[in-house]
C-alpha cells in the first residue's frame, strides 16, 4: 500500500502497481536469485518490480528486465491481471500485471539486488518452496494456458 495525499488534504492507502514478465527462450525461463538481504532473499524469482511515475507498464516491464538481468526483451503479451489483495502480505498489495516476453540479448548486467540469473528448463523448476511470492503460480498459468 502507498499513501497518497489529496489537494484537500486527505489521505488514502492505495494499491501499487508492479509488473511481472516471464522471459523466455528456447523453451526455457529466465529466472533470479535474490539476495538474501530483502523480501523473499535466497529465493528465485521471475523478474518484476514497481511501476514507476511517468511510466508505461510495458516501459516497467522492459526496464525491470534490463536491470535485473541486463536482457532486453521483445514480444511483450499480456498474461493475466493479478488483482486479488492477498491479504497474507499485509501492506506489500499490489496489482501485479503479468506478462510473458521472448528474450533477445544479454547487453548488460544484473543489479544488486540479484545474486544469479539462470535460464530453466520449463520442465525442470525450483522446488515451489524455492520460489518467491506467487511467481510459482505465474509459471504454472503460463505452462497450462500452453496446453489449451
Amino acid at each position: 500500500m502507498i499513501t497518497c495525499i489529496f489537494e484537500n488534504g486527505n489521505k488514502a492507502s492505495l494499491r501499487h502497481a508492479v509488473v511481472d514478465v516471464l522471459v523466455l527462450k528456447d523453451g526455457k525461463i529466465l529466472l533470479v536469485k535474490r539476495v538474501k538481504q530483502i523480501i523473499e532473499g535466497g529465493k528465485w524469482s521471475i523478474v518484476g518490480g514497481f511501476v514507476e511515475h511517468d511510466e508505461t507498464l510495458l516501459e516497467a516491464a522492459k526496464r525491470e528486465v534490463f536491470e535485473e538481468t541486463g536482457w532486453e526483451i521483445e514480444n511483450l503479451k499480456l498474461l493475466f491481471i493479478q488483482d486479488g489483495p492477498r491479504k497474507n502480505e499485509g501492506n506489500r498489495q499490489s496489482i501485479a500485471f503479468v506478462y510473458t516476453a521472448d528474450g533477445v540479448i544479454q547487453t548488460g548486467k544484473h543489479d544488486w539486488e540479484e545474486d544469479k540469473i539462470e535460464w530453466f528448463n520449463l520442465s525442470n523448476l525450483p522446488d515451489q518452496s524455492d520460489i518467491a511470492f506467487d511467481h510459482y503460480d505465474h509459471i504454472q498459468r503460463y505452462l497450462k494456458d500452453q496446453t489449451k
